[in-house]
């Protein structure tokens, strides 16, 4: 990944001083030119709002990307991922969400995307696995869909028919396929 990121802002959540120190760490050592980093979901919820309000107040101008381990208290990274997927004080719904997680089986990887989540990073991770989850964001974004039980981007990576039958519940035309055109 060869991109110049120091205009980048990323928001690191995590109440493990050690593991938030490293993340932030290695986000400036790959070129990220500002990190936040706070102690758990509500610090991160609260510093969203600031900076959606009055981005004067909250430091910075925009937050480009959140990073948030998943087990977290009194707010965790779910949590916070409903948060900003969901609530209507969310400054941007389709903000690149990373969880970062000890937990990367199958069945939590699927509870997290099914709630919204752009990619996972699990742990232990290195740099090159952080920049590989960073280089999916950029080089592969993928659209956002809301059905009246997900928003989030696209859960379906593969571009390719698949061979399987059709297992899901929703038809088609009950899907909204949502972009984001704006320009931060």
């Amino acid at each position: 990944m060869d991109y110049d990121l120091s205009l980048f802002t990323a928001l690191v959540a995590d109440d493990n001083a050690y593991m938030r120190s490293l993340l932030k760490s290695l986000m400036h050592v790959i070129g990220v030119g500002t990190v936040i980093a706070v102690d758990d979901g509500s610090e991160a919820i609260e510093t969203l709002r600031k900076v959606g309000e009055d981005p004067l107040k909250g430091g910075v101008n925009s937050i480009d990307i959140v990073m948030a381990n998943w087990q977290m208290t009194p707010v965790d990274g779910m949590l916070l991922l409903k948060w900003v997927r969901w609530h209507k004080d969310s400054p941007d719904k389709f903000m690149p969400f990373v969880m970062v997680t000890g937990f990367a089986d199958m069945g939590h990887v699927s509870e997290a995307r099914d709630l919204g989540v752009s990619e996972i990073l699990g742990k232990p991770y290195s740099i090159q696995s952080l920049t590989q989850r960073l280089g999916q964001l950029i080089e592969r974004p993928r659209q956002y869909v809301l059905t009246p039980t997900y928003f989030g981007p696209d859960r379906r990576r593969r571009k390719s028919e698949s061979r399987l039958a059709d297992r899901r519940k929703i038809k088609p035309e009950e899907i909204e396929i949502i972009y984001d055109d704006e320009i931060s």
